[in-house]
């Protein structure tokens, strides 16, 4: 007896176990043109800095929140009709968030900088002999040496931007 239920041996069930016309096509993303060259610039950062932004906080903020306030009045300060990134930066003087680096910073700031120096990047601190990177960035981390920028989301959809030598460990 065989497993379909026959008594024949070499048989096989008279219905496939699937219609080959269901089988539809694997998705196959199209990269469209103008898509790489803006991606490019947005992760080069256009020329401003030579400088790497981290970010911490949620940057979906200001795409989830909608706000009933369409006439552009200020509400805590801040405008609510900015279209661009830029304009959603808060001035240095203005930062709302404690100076000090989170343990989660602290982390993601070791990881960058680690794999920064793995990859053959500039070492801004004397070696000593040292040769394990995570070492090497936190060495830098301790004498603030590190070029990197720590972007905080705010709820509201504005961000802050600390350096490195700002933030207190």
């Amino acid at each position: 007896m065989s497993d379909y239920g026959d008594d024949d041996a070499g048989g096989a069930p008279d219905e496939p176990l699937y219609d080959e016309e269901e089988i539809g096509e694997y998705y196959d993303p199209e990269v469209l043109e103008g898509d790489d060259e803006e991606a490019e610039g947005q992760r080069y950062g256009n020329g401003e800095e030579d400088v790497d932004i981290i970010a911490a906080g949620d940057p979906s903020a200001a795409a989830n929140q909608k706000s009933g306030n369409t006439n552009g009045a200020p509400q805590n300060g801040r405008v609510n009709n900015v279209k661009s990134l830029k304009d959603k930066k808060i001035a240095n003087e203005l930062r709302t968030t404690t100076p000090f680096m989170t343990k989660y910073e602290r982390a993601r700031i070791l990881g960058t900088r680690a794999l920064q120096i793995s990859m053959n990047a500039p070492v801004l601190v004397d070696l000593e002999g040292e040769t394990d990177p995570l070492q090497i960035a936190m060495k830098e981390l301790r004498e603030k040496k590190v070029p990197l920028i720590v972007r905080r989301y705010l709820p509201d959809g504005f961000y802050e931007d600390w350096t490195c030598e700002e933030l207190l460990q």
